[in-house]
């Protein structure tokens, strides 16, 4: 998937999950953001980190794709809290949800929004003149 199709479909999801009923605040969704960042450390802190390995990771990729089924899905709800819930990278993940969602809300073609940004930083100095 692209980082449109992720956009579009993360976007799509809190819409049908009741998110987007009515307008959204926009500083609201940047803290819910910032939250998520916040769990993020906070995992780290504890050193929770999701270490699956490859076949862990494909049989996790695998039970995803068959949530339609309630077997199925019970499973993959087991598999996830199991091995991924409360972690670094999926905080990390969930950063990313919070701001396809948004920019997918606010009609933003951000990726064009990174090109430009990502040039533009090409153009500045070294540690952007600053200490750190």
């Amino acid at each position: 998937m692209d980082i449109n199709a992720l956009i579009e479909k993360a976007h799509s999801t809190a819409k049908e999950k009741g998110f987007w009923d009515k307008e959204r605040n926009t500083g609201e969704l940047l803290m819910l953001i910032v939250s998520e960042l916040a769990e993020a450390l906070e995992a780290d802190r504890k050193q929770r980190h999701c270490t699956l390995n490859s076949t862990e990771l494909e049989l996790g990729v695998f039970l995803s794709q068959n949530v339609k089924h309630e077997q199925k899905k019970e499973a993959y709800i087991e598999y996830y809290n199991n091995n991924i819930k409360g972690t670094f990278e999926e905080e990390i993940a969930d950063t990313f949800i919070r701001l396809f969602d948004l920019v997918g809300g606010k009609n933003i073609n951000i990726t064009d929004h990174i090109i430009l940004k990502m040039r533009f930083n090409e153009t500045r100095e070294r540690l952007h003149g600053k200490k750190y």
